[in-house]
């Protein structure tokens, strides 16, 4: 049976990777879903006793000032409050992580929809991360209508898809080239660049391809059209004009300056991200087409636990610092939940899981969920290797 509110769109194909039609997926129901079903009614009773709005928090308001003071003062520093270079780049590395946060702690759930329960406030914060460069157009369409629908679904997640260069090899299905066995070495290097990339060249590819990667993305309204191009030229006066204009240093120092801001951003976001899905204790779902229809091997919700991976759980700072970002698969299950209730929900989530004989994967560190991350990018680079299929 066809999950019809799990439909997301169609896609193409990509030269030299093949796609199942994407319209045929579907995702095993019967019996598998009673999971899903169980936790949902859980953990909505758990909120309705509570009397909790699950999508916005108090604290969240507070946090996004605080985020945004930061970043303002840090970007100021950077380029005009500072008389020596030294201090400048201490202020770059602040604002990089600022930008992050604003990624991570802001803009994440707000184009969720758990921010708060006010849509246009919700709007105004989800466009937070098009003043950092990045646009919340194209991050919907990759995070959530991609990535999240099919988590680590090799032809269907963009977030794993084979890039142009070929620089790194995930699963077993992309092609192998000489150089991936050295991708434990170099990508961690490289991912400091994917904010970079991001904000100069993959937005703008986007909106002229009409694609991220496989995906088609959809006709902009004139809002959204508004929104990219005004945020693009805001970003582009405040973070490069201005600067130019105002600030002692040369346009050399500069452009060192903001390379600093976005290698901290990329960085953070990256082994942030990698670290949830990237993983030899995270599945990749593999698709079934014997039956003439592609379908999961396994439910949705116990694929989505299953190809994700906690890590320190119970800290409060790191769910803070990350956004809920620790609790990878709390937010999988419930996108639509403040991240700050994250570690209320995750005994439930974890109960439930044993009780259904779904593999919770969770880390006990950041640096161990990291080291995992870097030894299955070794593997993955291997000719050949085992990775898990569907648990």
């Amino acid at each position: 049976m066809m999950l019809s509110r799990f439909y997301i769109g169609e896609v193409e194909r990509t030269a030299g990777v093949e796609y199942a039609d994407f319209t045929s997926l579907e995702f095993e129901s019967s019996g598998k879903e009673d999971f899903y079903l169980t936790l949902k009614g859980r953990v909505e009773n758990y909120f309705h006793k509570l009397q909790i709005n699950p999508r916005m928090h108090p604290h969240m308001v507070i946090k996004s000032f605080l985020i945004i003071f930061c970043f303002i003062f840090s970007y100021y520093m950077t380029f005009f409050g500072s008389q020596q270079f030294r201090h400048s780049v201490f202020f770059a590395i602040v604002s990089g992580l600022m930008c992050a946060e604003i990624g991570m702690s802001i803009q994440h759930d707000a184009n969720h929809g758990s921010y708060t329960q006010w849509p246009f406030f919700g709007y105004i914060m989800s466009a937070t991360i098009d003043l950092v460069g990045v646009s919340s157009f194209m991050w919907r369409q990759q995070h959530v209508v991609g990535h999240h629908a099919f988590t680590n679904v090799n032809g269907y997640d963009p977030d794993i898809r084979v890039l142009k260069p070929n620089v790194w090899r995930l699963t077993r299905e992309h092609p192998k080239r000489s150089h991936h066995n050295f991708q434990h070495i170099y990508l961690p290097l490289i991912y400091g660049i994917l904010a970079l990339k991001s904000v100069l060249y993959d937005d703008f590819a986007s909106y002229f391809t009409g694609s991220i990667g496989h995906l088609k993305i959809p006709k902009m309204t004139r809002q959204e059209f508004l929104i990219f191009w005004g945020t693009k030229i805001t970003y582009a006066i405040y973070m490069f004009a201005l600067p130019g204009l105002f600030s002692h240093y040369d346009a050399l120092d500069i452009i060192r300056l903001y390379v600093i801001i976005q290698l901290v951003f990329g960085w953070v976001l990256a082994f942030l991200f990698q670290v949830a899905h990237v993983v030899e204790e995270a599945a990749f779902p593999m698709v079934d087409s014997s039956s003439g229809r592609p379908m999961l091997a396994r439910g949705w919700a116990a694929s989505q636990v299953m190809s994700t991976a906690n890590f320190n759980p119970k800290s409060i700072f790191w769910m803070h610092i990350t956004g809920g970002l620790n609790h990878q698969i709390e937010h999988h299950l419930f996108p639509g939940v403040c991240h700050i209730y994250y570690p209320e929900i995750s005994p439930i989530v974890r109960m439930t899981c044993e009780e259904y004989n779904v593999p919770y994967h969770s880390f006990p560190t950041f640096w161990a969920a990291l080291i995992a991350h870097l030894k299955y990018l070794k593997v993955a680079g291997a000719k050949d290797f085992d990775f898990r299929l569907n648990g």
